[in-house]
């Protein structure tokens, strides 16, 4: 019987050190972040150099992307010298009729019958511990609306968080997504 006892807890210790040793990461996210080596992120504050969009939209999309990676990763959010490091500005915001439609009425004119909001962001990501993953680059998104059945001031606010949700998706699938 000890022979058998001593062996399971051999077994069974030398399970726990393989397991206990591997370094290999996985999250149901799908990051390809190495845990042993990147535990924490920063955000600076993104700067709004559109010209355009509401008066905190900068700082809702740099609290956006925090709360993102605090969701969907093990980082731990640090004011400063982030092992992942995040910066930039939104550069553009602009919206532009996409379909016309024709009036019948001849004292009426042509009008747009959808408009599109879009928003571009310029994002600068260091890697501190691989460098060879950092990336400048724009990221953009867009939303259409029907100004006739709605006004922009009416749907702004929820066209600025569903753009900001696909572009936060994008830049997370850009830096630390294994897709």
């Amino acid at each position: 019987m000890k022979l058998t006892s001593k062996l399971h807890i051999l077994i069974c210790g030398l399970a726990l050190f393989l397991f206990q040793s591997c370094s290999v990461s996985y999250s149901f996210t799908g990051t390809n972040i190495d845990y042993d080596l990147v535990k924490t992120f920063t955000v600076e504050n993104f700067f709004n150099d559109s010209g355009g969009g509401p008066a905190n939209i900068e700082q809702r999309f740099t609290e956006a992307l925090k709360e993102y990676y605090q969701r969907n990763t093990q980082l731990e959010l640090v004011r400063s010298n982030g092992n992942l490091q995040f910066m930039g500005a939104i550069s553009r915001y602009t919206t532009t009729p996409q379909a016309a439609v024709t009036s019948t009425d001849p004292n009426r004119p042509d009008r747009a019958g959808t408009m599109r909001l879009t928003i571009v962001v310029e994002v600068e990501y260091i890697n501190t511990t691989n460098e060879e993953e950092n990336l400048k680059r724009g990221f953009t998104f867009f939303q259409d609306y029907d100004p006739r059945t709605t006004t922009f001031l009416d749907v702004e606010n929820e066209l600025v968080d569903e753009i900001f949700t696909n572009i936060i998706q994008d830049i997370f699938t850009a830096t630390v997504a294994n897709w």
